[in-house]
């Protein structure tokens, strides 16, 4: 599985190492992915999603990952998260 954050969609970033001489080599800026078990009310059922630890402060702040995906446009929302909240609006319906 590749460097992304599965909700948010944030990936590895490219840039340069500087050195007092300013020599310039390539390096990659990794995001800080963690793996977490996130909790759907509205699906009552677990999620194992590899999330950046900014994300993970952003659905604590908006009470759950079902609020979260809610209130977040689908433009900032990674394939994975997509589905979820496809799911999730799809049992609100009913």
């Amino acid at each position: 599985m590749s460097k992304m954050c599965q909700i948010s969609g944030k990936k590895a970033m490219t840039g340069n190492n500087v050195s007092h001489a300013n020599n310039r080599t390539k390096r990659k800026f990794l995001p800080n992915l963690q793996n977490v078990k996130l909790y759907s009310k509205n699906l009552d059922k677990f999620f194992n999603l590899k999330i950046s630890v900014r994300t993970m402060k952003s659905v604590e702040k908006n009470g759950g990952i079902d609020s979260y995906l809610l209130n977040t446009s689908n433009r900032n929302l990674a394939p994975e998260a997509l589905k979820i909240k496809r799911s999730i609006v799809k049992t609100q319906n009913k």
